[in-house]
């Protein structure tokens, strides 16, 4: 699988993130195999959250004998310095290690939440100066994620930033040009780029859903590769996270195995393919309560 380097990290990273959302109600049993099989194909970054359910409780325990090689990003949605600071300790016991790689402030959608996150990020600074953590970074899922990241950019010297990219979101003119602002802050401070939601297809709306994700995800090879391929083909991405559902996620691996990048045309073809979908935002709108 390629690797770039992640920013100023220097990480090395597959563009394969191993998104830990898919082991959501996973048992120890359905984690290690998942878990095995994406380091096996070639994946050397994990990226996990206290809100993704059981993931933290069953994929800590295979942190340890792999960590020399893994790269372990972690994530906290409190406001509250304290609360920042006692789940940072928490995960960090669960995932088995004594100093995070990344530790990102995440599900950041707007400025207003910004703002109300300021305390966390400066508490999440200070923790990667007592060396808790190497690096900090910011996350974020909806239409005003670029904008949000980008102000944060400008106000922290924040490491990394994850924000959705996928073909239709490209066809929404506001959303691309934000999302353009910000690859081109990122490269200037040599920040790591890591994107989200590549194989989004559509809401769920009334149906039940039969994935993982909150979101419909394409769920064919072809489809798959075409998200994966666009996301990795932006300038100034450096990897992609796997969706959050284990079936989907083998599909991701085989793309980023044989990946190869779109041109320009391929790039259009794929925008005006999904341009009459509808967009997986608002999140408050479309994500189903689990």
């Amino acid at each position: 699988m390629e690797s770039r380097r992640l920013g100023r990290t220097e990480h090395d990273s597959a563009v394969a993130i191993l998104g830990g959302a898919a082991f959501w109600g996973s048992t120890p049993a359905e984690a290690e195999a998942g878990f095995a099989m994406a380091l096996e194909r070639g994946c050397n970054h994990l990226d996990i959250a206290p809100e993704y359910g059981a993931a933290e409780t069953v994929v800590g325990p295979l942190i340890p004998a792999v960590r020399d090689n893994l790269f372990v990003a972690c994530k906290t949605t409190r406001r509250n310095p304290d609360g920042v600071r006692a789940q940072l300790a928490e995960s960090m016991t669960k995932l088995g290690v004594d100093q995070l790689d990344l530790y990102q402030a995440h599900g950041v959608i707007s400025s207003a939440d910004l703002d109300e996150r300021a305390e966390a990020i400066e508490t999440m600074l200070r923790a990667k100066a007592e060396g808790l953590t190497r690096f900090v970074g910011i996350t974020g899922h909806d239409f005003g994620t670029p904008q949000a990241q980008l102000t944060a950019l400008q106000r922290w010297d924040l490491d990394t930033i994850m924000f959705p990219i996928y073909p239709r979101l490209w066809a929404d003119t506001q959303y691309r040009a934000d999302a353009e602002a910000l690859l081109a802050e990122a490269g200037r401070r040599d920040c790591g780029v890591m994107v989200i939601k590549a194989v989004a297809r559509k809401p769920w709306g009334d149906r039940t859903p039969d994935h993982g994700t909150w979101y419909e995800p394409w769920s064919t090879p072809w489809a798959v590769e075409r998200g994966v391929r666009f996301a990795l083909s932006t300038p100034g991405v450096h990897a992609f996270c796997t969706p959050s559902d284990v079936d989907v996620l083998a599909l991701a691996l085989d793309a980023a195995d044989g990946y190869e990048p779109l041109d320009d045309d391929a790039r259009a073809d794929a925008v005006a393919a999904m341009a009459d979908n509808d967009v997986i935002f608002p999140i408050a709108e479309h994500a189903p309560i689990r």
